[in-house]
């Protein structure tokens, strides 16, 4: 394994140094006995009158609090998509990617209830688990509040000043070169209730290694990620919240030994496969500014938020061209900008109105620069190579709004009911009317069935459509397969869901859901070429259905949990960017049902929190997947894998000091094997990984 020395610049250790001044010697300290309890008595309030604003009434939710993924393995600093593992229905997939009750994608993440526009997302997490005071995952028949992405919500509640003051900071070191200093501090400064976090990773395994070695091969990464939250109560009734975060990942493109070329460029055909040198940078950035108040009627929250995303892939030209004739460096670019408006309405006991309307425009532009080889009249690669650049850009628009009743039929009977309307203007003009309705019953306490309805709309990702001259390739090496190139189309779809809850004394919860979910016009994505990044389509009918099962145990000293998801997704018939497909395939998908890529029958997740000793803890997680799909067509499915996780953390004093063991049975396990429909190259889950941490609190 290649040794090197972690680079440090002032970008990583600045946020940490930030966080200490409240704690450095003469620094100004807010009076905690004067100052605190009153800010807390409104946060508290404003956290609750938020909550009325944006209930999830009759979805499932599922959520997970800041102490819980704190304790597990893998610690505060985990990225968001290893926590969200832990609840039920989440398949994990190559690239940190995860599939959530059987669809690709179709997440909506919310920010304290600000929704955050969908950005180029690829393999880098913008999110982790210094952030949040809480992780709820909430899926099913989703009030009408919610739209466009509709399959789940991600909604995070950040921490703050006032109901969760206190700093860390700390660092992790571990296999694979890797270090991961972070810091976190909340309190309040000047009247204003602060939150801030940061951390950096450097490590030597970026992305799934494309074999089953322990170590990858030119698989370098760096991360930074932070975000700042600034509050202010301005009357006692009204608060004002700024949000701002990033996150600049660069990753190393891992390759294989001992692979062949096929063609000569550059006067040799010579190139040995281990040095190739892709790399792929990921820049996010986002900020939210959202009024909350309360009337003696409702309460209202008015917001504005603006994102900012690129994916930039550098190709290794000579190398690539060697192997796969063609090599492109591509660009893609995305800034969003929008408000949302949302208000709730005590008309009377019985009856609670809300209503809401969002308004969002992009501009997307993709810049595409692709070497490749002409073919001779033989249909042979000459050595003469050269570049077809292609550019464009797009400004698109989204218009949505709902209207719904809280009505309470009954003491223990409630039916939210509603209707959203939504209207996309960008590479195609559509509009959608969807009624919402969910019943909500407790029998008796401790026992909750739901069972809901919802029609859904849902446009592909505007950045990551591209036009591209097909023509253009022809007679070259990167001649597309056939010319069918219709432009993806929104997804609309019948949603049904139903499910119960049942408390057993204090300690144990048992849960079952069951869901379906009949489509038109199916979204996938597919990874087509060497740069990672993903391109939609459509499948023309699609089924999705399936059940999860949980469980909770929960006591002062032990928190135990499992679950249990069957699922299926099927779809016939890809009717949109048709060129990335063999013919063959495409008329054996046009006559038949096949499983989508990302469908994986039986997933399972458990795991264990013990607080064994006086500030010790003893950790473990479990997951189980049967295996994700592969082969032509989809008819094929990988090896099913277990893989288990161990760690250990123990208090002294203001330190906390862990030792976490990922994949403690060194199983090697394969999630992709770079064939299937839109499956670009193999991947291989990470092998046994032992990781030491130390922390301080403050």
């Amino acid at each position: 394994m290649r040794q090197q020395m972690p680079r440090f610049s002032l970008r990583v250790w600045l946020p940490a140094i930030l966080l200490l001044q409240p704690v450095l010697p003469g620094a100004a300290q807010p009076a905690p006995d004067a100052v605190l309890p009153d800010i807390t008595v409104e946060a508290q309030r404003a956290e609750a009158a938020r909550q009325a604003i944006l209930p999830s009434l009759g979805a499932s939710e599922y959520r997970i609090d800041r102490d819980t993924f704190e304790a597990l393995p893998g610690g505060p600093a985990a990225p968001l998509n290893q926590i969200l593992l832990q609840a039920p229905g989440v398949v994990q997939d190559s690239f940190g990617d995860i599939h959530i009750r059987g669809e690709h994608r179709n997440l909506q993440f919310r920010l304290n209830g600000v929704s955050l526009p969908e950005g180029l997302s690829g393999f880098g997490q913008v999110f982790d688990g210094l952030g949040p005071r809480s992780v709820s995952l909430i899926t099913g028949a989703l009030p009408a509040q919610y739209g466009l992405r509709t399959n789940a919500v991600i909604d995070l509640q950040t921490r703050t000043g006032a109901l969760d003051p206190g700093g860390t900071i700390g660092a992790t070191y571990g296999s694979r070169g890797t270090i991961q200093p972070y810091a976190s501090w909340a309190g309040i400064i000047g009247g204003w209730d602060v939150f801030a976090a940061g951390t950096y990773l450097r490590s030597e395994l970026g992305i799934e290694n494309p074999a089953g070695t322990r170590n990858a091969l030119n698989d370098d990464t760096s991360q930074f990620r932070g975000i700042l939250q600034l509050v202010r109560q301005l009357t006692p009734d009204t608060r004002l919240s700024l949000i701002g975060g990033t996150a600049q990942n660069r990753f190393e493109i891992p390759t294989r030994h001992g692979l062949e070329t096929a063609f000569t460029a550059y006067g040799d055909s010579i190139f040995d496969s281990a040095a190739l040198r892709a790399r792929q940078w990921e820049r996010t950035s986002f900020g939210t500014a959202a009024l909350q108040s309360s009337f003696g009627w409702g309460d209202v929250q008015l917001a504005a938020f603006v994102r900012s995303s690129s994916i930039h892939y550098t190709p290794d030209t000579i190398g690539e061209l060697r192997f796969n004739g063609v090599a492109s460096d591509v660009l893609r670019r995305s800034v969003t900008i929008g408000t949302q408006a949302d208000a709730s309405y005590r008309l009377s006991e019985n009856h609670t109105l809300r209503a809401g309307a969002i308004v969002s425009g992009e501009r997307s532009s993709y810049a595409n620069a692709t070497t490749v080889l002409p073919l001779d009249e033989d249909g042979a690669a000459r050595d003469a190579p050269f570049t077809i650049a292609e550019r464009g850009s797009r400004i698109g628009w989204t218009y949505g709004a709902y209207v719904q009743d809280e009505w309470r039929l009954a003491e223990t009977v409630t039916l939210n009911i509603g209707v959203r309307a939504d209207l996309l203007d960008s590479y195609t003009s559509a509009f959608e009317l969807s009624p919402r309705a969910n019943l909500v019953w407790t029998p008796v306490p401790g026992t909750r069935l739901h069972a809901g309805y919802a029609r859904t709309f849902t446009p592909p990702q505007q950045e990551l459509i591209t036009t591209p001259t097909l023509l253009r390739f022809a007679g070259t090496t990167n001649a597309p397969a056939g010319l069918g190139n219709a432009l993806p189309r929104p997804e609309r779809a019948h949603r049904f869901d139903a499910g119960i809850s049942q408390q057993f004394g204090e300690n144990l919860t048992l849960g079952v859901n069951a869901y379906y979910k009949h489509v038109t016009d199916l979204l996938d994505f597919g990874q087509f070429g060497n740069a990672l990044i993903f391109t939609p389509f459509n499948y023309r009918h699609g089924r999705i259905y399936g059940t999860e099962f949980s469980a909770t145990w929960r006591s002062d000293a032990v928190l135990l949990y499992a679950n249990l998801s069957l699922s299926r997704s099927v779809a016939r018939d890809i009717r949109s960017a048709q060129y990335n497909f063999d013919e063959e395939e495409l008329a054996y998908v046009q006559r038949r049902y096949v499983r989508t890529d990302h469908d994986q029958l039986i997933t399972a997740s458990a795991g264990a929190i013990w607080r064994a000793w006086e500030g010790g803890r003893l950790s473990g997680t479990i997951l189980y997947g049967n295996g994700l799909r592969a082969g032509f067509a989809n008819s094929e499915k990988l090896s099913n894998y277990t893989t288990a996780n161990l760690g250990i953390q123990q208090d002294l004093g203001p330190w906390t000091a862990r030792l976490d063991v990922i994949n403690i049975a060194d199983r090697v396990y394969q999630l992709r094997d770079g064939s299937g429909i839109g499956v670009g190259a193999p991947q291989f889950g990470a092998r046994r990984g032992v990781f030491a941490g130390l922390s301080r609190s403050f």
